[in-house]
């Protein structure tokens, strides 16, 4: 069954599941991370996304796995791609039968 809603940018995430809750704003995260407060303020907004080196940071953070923010950025990442190329257009290549194997 195919996905038709969109993912939730992880900065969503970042900023209704995490800064919101504890009460932290995007400079103190900042503060913390050792990070640009911008550098934040773009992953909320969904202008920017998660690196490996963010996701290591913010699984420190907030004691969670580098794993849970990556796969949420390539969640999101792979259902825009996939509408924007329109991949259902290519078509899959097959195999070739009875090929034999070129000696030496």
């Amino acid at each position: 069954m195919k996905k038709e809603m969109p993912p939730v940018h992880p900065g969503v995430i970042l900023k209704e599941m995490y800064l919101e809750p504890l009460q932290v704003t995007i400079s103190q995260l900042a503060d913390i991370l050792g990070v640009a407060r911008r550098t934040i303020s773009l992953i909320i907004n969904g202008h920017s996304n998660i690196s490996v080196d963010m996701s290591l940071r913010f699984s420190r953070a907030f004691n969670t796995t580098p794993e849970l923010w990556l796969n949420m950025q390539r969640d999101y990442d792979l259902w825009y791609a996939e509408k924007k190329i329109g991949i259902n257009q290519i078509r899959a290549i097959k195999p070739i039968k009875n090929v034999t194997a070129i000696s030496a």
